[in-house]
């Protein structure tokens, strides 16, 4: 795919009005007080062999949304001693937390590692074990579209409190010093890190920083806009057959768009873009950017790379990003 976003002299200086509900705060506000008071959060953990002799790893089951048990893998490496910071991760869209010896590099590099599962996901790219027992409505196959016509009934509004709670639950496991947390994810990760960073600093948690790569859900309009790519065709075949719900499908993603969340982030913030993505256009990812309340904040980019973006590359970013605010 050749370039077919902004030039980047463009991008690096684009900063487009947000579409923000004028209750955008208190939407939020209080959609977890009332998970709060409904399904007071628990957590256990179980151990499992995963063959890794250096790796430590838990099973780990929280309460969610609607009170539904989420799934999460805990890694720790096995030789530390003492209390490690821990990194929370958040998987792209269609997976899962997969099995229990992956997602174990930033375990390697000596910090603890919480994986969470998506709800309703996880038959994609990587296996999943949570469903998610509130699906109802119209909508395109996919998630992106599920319950799009109201936001208390919209699919990420759940995705995005198991989020917050899985940032509680790491801050609350064993030999985690709960003032060393950093969130992260790419593409629908990263969207969940942008939700879940703001969302938690509202709640008062101090985050110490965050990694975005090439992040979904933002700057949603414009997307569906630019892009044929999925999984932003499914709003596009969703607003085909209900031509008369446009503009009340776009209020409800308001919401949940990463440019609403991103001027509420304050920590520390890793980026990538790649500039011929068609699935996470470049202009979306840098419009988050921009948009961030950090000034402590770098964007990597990878000119001839799509939605896979950095790969190892980035991989080793993230590794001297966490090395850093870890410190």
């Amino acid at each position: 795919m050749a370039q077919f976003d902004l030039p980047l002299d463009q991008l690096v200086a684009y900063r487009p009005a947000r579409d923000e509900q004028p209750d955008f705060d208190a939407f939020w506000e209080r959609t977890l007080a009332e998970q709060d008071a409904a399904h007071p959060l628990e957590h256990g953990m179980e151990r499992v062999e995963t063959g890794l002799t250096e790796i430590v790893t838990h099973d780990v089951t929280f309460t969610g949304f609607g009170g539904q048990p989420i799934k999460a893998w805990f890694h720790r490496p096995a030789s530390a001693d003492g209390d490690l910071g821990v990194v929370v991760e958040y998987i792209g869209y269609q997976g899962g937390r997969g099995l229990a010896h992956e997602h174990t590099l930033l375990a390697q590099a000596g910090y603890a590692t919480l994986v969470m599962d998506n709800r309703g996901q996880g038959s994609g790219h990587q296996v999943g074990h949570t469903g998610d027992a509130h699906v109802g409505g119209p909508h395109a196959a996919g998630f992106l579209t599920q319950g799009i016509e109201d936001p208390d009934a919209y699919y990420y509004r759940r995705l995005f409190v198991d989020a917050v709670r899985a940032v509680d639950v790491a801050r609350a496991l064993p030999g985690v010093d709960p003032t060393r947390v950093v969130v992260s994810g790419g593409s629908q990760g990263g969207a969940i890190t942008l939700a879940a960073a703001a969302l938690s600093a509202a709640r008062g948690v101090a985050l110490r920083g965050a990694i975005i790569d090439v992040p979904f859900l933002t700057h949603v309009r414009r997307c569906t806009e630019i892009t044929d790519a999925f999984p932003y065709g499914e709003i596009v075949q969703h607003l085909f057959a209900h031509r008369d719900h446009v503009e009340q499908t776009f209020r409800t993603v308001s919401y949940f768009d990463g440019l609403n969340f991103a001027p509420r982030i304050d920590v520390p913030a890793l980026f990538s873009v790649g500039l011929r993505d068609e699935v996470c256009p470049p202009s979306a990812v840098y419009a988050a950017y921009n948009h961030l309340g950090s000034t402590d904040k770098d964007i990597k980019v990878y000119a001839y790379n799509g939605h896979e973006g950095g790969g190892p590359f980035q991989l080793a970013e993230h590794l001297a990003f966490v090395h850093r605010v870890m410190a």
